[in-house]
């Protein structure tokens, strides 16, 4: 199962957090963000993460930006993940796909109805892995809302998906319980394990492992 921490904006967590298990980092590349990295604060994180011998996906998280901007970045920080987390269409995803072949995709849904799992489901051909996230009118990510997890018990899409949105280490076992994801699945958390945007608590990240225990134990894939 794939354990994705998002929001990361501190080499010395970076590393703390990867050795407490996460599989993948989420670093925030939108300017409006409270967890914004400038480009070259992200590379920084990276290099340091290569220099440790770190083997952990690191994810650069965008929205509605430009594809060359996109690029520039993902090439500058050598991330191994890119996350659209706007309005993006399946074009753009296909567009960006092909400019950067090595680089996996993941594109995130905040969902509200049904029809949005449905639309979901539509990027799977287009990209790597789907998200869904809780929606906000305000916000793209990071608010502390929960999705109805039981609600999505019959959502099978054709590829990987992570759960976000809410999670927590007190609710992360009931999600997990309802949802029973398969070993390239996972979940995706940030505000529930921060003290302040952009500094995670890491009592929180290892009380989150030590709930993890039970669904662990496959290969995620990376």
């Amino acid at each position: 199962m794939r354990v994705k921490i998002c929001g990361i904006t501190e080499v010395d967590q970076a590393l703390a957090i990867a050795g407490h298990g996460a599989t993948h980092l989420g670093f925030i590349c939108v300017p409006q963000s409270p967890r914004y990295l400038v480009p070259e604060a992200l590379a920084a994180i990276t290099q340091a993460l290569d220099t440790a011998g770190v083997g952990v996906g690191t994810v650069g998280v965008f929205a509605d930006a430009p594809r060359s901007e996109i690029c520039a970045v993902a090439r500058q920080a050598r991330l191994s993940h890119v996350q659209l987390h706007g309005q993006e269409t399946w074009e753009q995803c296909q567009q960006l796909r092909a400019e950067l072949p090595a680089i996996a995709l993941i594109k995130a849904i905040r969902v509200r109805t049904a029809d949005d799992l449905a639309r979901a489901i539509g990027y799977a051909p287009y990209v790597d892995t789907l998200l869904l996230d809780a929606y906000h009118p305000q916000h793209l990510g990071g608010t502390g809302l929960t999705l109805d997890w039981d609600g999505l018990v019959s959502f099978k899409p054709p590829c990987p998906w992570l759960l976000a949105g809410g999670l927590t280490p007190e609710n992360v076992p009931t999600a997990l319980t309802a949802l029973q994801p398969d070993g390239p699945d996972g979940i995706d958390l940030s505000s529930g394990v921060e003290q302040r945007p952009g500094v995670k608590n890491l009592e929180l990240v290892a009380r989150l492992f030590e709930q993890l225990q039970p669904w662990l134990g496959r290969e995620p894939q990376l």
